[in-house]
């Protein structure tokens, strides 16, 4: 396995719309393991392949506290929603912010697995809110989207100034601070 690049907002490239994977192969096989070690390593609870230039819709999740109940979304979908949620949000491609936001509390999904066998499931709580997010991703759209544009420019203004300041050096994604109740999705 390896540990992929992670695209950072305002990269354009977490903007591009994924397409429905078609082929379940060795390939595929091999990026799943690859974000998983990329997810646990960041750390984060959830990773949609446009984060790491993959563009199809591909997730994948963890949201037990253990890092032992490894899940996987290929070309999901949102049946139904109910409810609503605040919950505080941070994203691996928009490091170190966390926000506030209104999602579905409880969702009914279809997905294939990693073999294309088709579920639908209810999901709620944590892994409710992060599918919804990742899902975002492979439409190209980011939490940061739901926050007024001043925020958003403002943590745009941050986070380019870091990466300038980095000179294009990688940065490291271990010891990053979460906040406590929040997770990096």
């Amino acid at each position: 396995m390896a540990r992929l690049a992670i695209l950072e907002f305002p990269d354009p490239r977490l903007r591009t719309r994924a397409a429905p994977v078609a082929a379940f192969d060795a390939a595929l096989e091999r990026l799943i393991g690859d974000m998983f070690e990329t997810m646990y390593e960041a750390p984060g609870i959830g990773l949609a392949a446009t984060q790491v230039n993959v563009h199809q819709r591909l997730i994948v999740i963890d949201t037990s506290e253990l890092k032992n109940d490894p899940q996987v979304f290929i070309n999901p979908q949102i049946l139904a929603r109910d409810g609503l949620e605040v919950t505080e949000e941070g994203c691996l491609s928009v490091p170190q912010v966390f926000e506030e936001v209104e999602r579905a509390a409880r969702v009914r999904a279809r997905a294939q697995d990693r073999h294309g066998v088709v579920s639908e499931r209810e999901l709620d709580g944590l892994l409710a809110v992060c599918l919804q997010h990742e899902m975002d991703h492979l439409e190209g759209k980011l939490f940061v989207d739901y926050l007024s544009s001043l925020k958003r420019d403002r943590i745009r203004r941050r986070l380019e100034k870091e990466q300038r300041e980095r000179d294009g050096a990688p940065r490291p994604r271990s010891g990053v601070p979460l906040r406590v109740g929040a997770k990096v999705i």
